[in-house]
């Protein structure tokens, strides 16, 4: 039996995977798939990809192709959700910013850098017009770490997906001044090139039952109170995330990847532009 350690943000994006572990789908066709929950994200993630520490990661998209140019082993075999990851932009519920023009030239809180709340700062400055070489970070690894800095003072905003942080919101622990969508699909499935290479039918398996999932998560009965069950969300909530989610099934296209990169290049967050075959490995 092949074992395939897989890691992905502790959210309710990845449910599906937790669902098919817990049937044995991947175990009756011969395959041990192991989840790690990486609460510091992306960041976290390319880590453990180049230490070998996971063989595969559910990942956004951003984070993973800046590091796969600057030599992450990796690949990326396939989009995960294609709608944009809601970005919310917090500040501490007694900050005395009230408004996103507030908090130019602040200091973000991010959970490492390379990470996507790291890289969406740029994309955030970008659509207000801010100057991106003035952006201040402090590294603050998670959300429980967001949370302290925030109401420490140490760090002045702290972006993060808007239904995992929507909670702290209604607790008052955050205040959200507004939401910053990502321009393009947001998360995308990357795995090892070594393991691409010595174990493809078994990647292509998980994907087969994955992508089955997916297709049919939206209708399975109740899912919406179990979503909001699992994570501790407000039901209307998980009815809002789930209207606007989309699960994908499909390879990124080579015009998407150059779009994304020829933006992330616009930003600095890369310094060069690839063949999309260099990104994208072809099942």
């Amino acid at each position: 039996m092949d074992t395939i350690r897989i890691g992905g943000v502790p959210e309710h994006f990845n449910l599906p995977w937790h669902l098919t572990i817990e049937e044995q789908a991947y175990q009756k066709r011969g395959i041990e798939l192991e989840w790690i929950d990486f609460p510091g994200g992306t960041g976290a993630m390319c880590e453990a990809l180049r230490n070998s520490e996971i063989d595969i990661a559910i990942i956004l998209t951003e984070g993973i192709i800046k590091d796969i140019i600057a030599g992450n082993p990796s690949k990326i075999v396939q989009t995960y959700i294609q709608s944009p990851l809601i970005w919310g932009i917090h500040v501490g519920s007694q900050s005395p910013y009230q408004s996103i023009n507030d908090i130019q030239n602040t200091t973000a809180a991010i959970s490492r850098y390379g990470s996507g709340s790291h890289l969406m700062a740029y994309i955030n400055a970008q659509n207000n017009g801010w100057d991106s070489s003035t952006l201040q970070f402090n590294v603050i690894k998670n959300l429980d770490g967001a949370v302290q800095s925030l109401t420490e003072g140490t760090s002045d905003y702290f972006m993060w997906e808007h239904f995992t942080t929507k909670p702290l919101v209604d607790n008052g622990t955050f205040r959200k001044v507004a939401d910053c969508p990502t321009p393009w699909p947001c998360f995308v499935i990357a795995v090892r090139e070594d393991i691409l290479q010595t174990k493809t039918e078994t990647i292509q398996t998980i994907l087969d039952i994955i992508n089955t999932s997916t297709i049919g998560f939206k209708n399975i009965p109740n899912i919406n109170k179990t979503l909001a069950l699992r994570y501790e969300q407000q039901l209307e909530d998980i009815d809002l995330w789930l209207s606007k989610t989309q699960w994908s099934q499909s390879i990124l296209s080579p015009q998407l990847i150059n779009t994304i990169q020829n933006q992330l290049h616009t930003l600095d967050i890369i310094n060069t532009i690839v063949d999309p075959k260099d990104l994208v490995h072809y099942l």
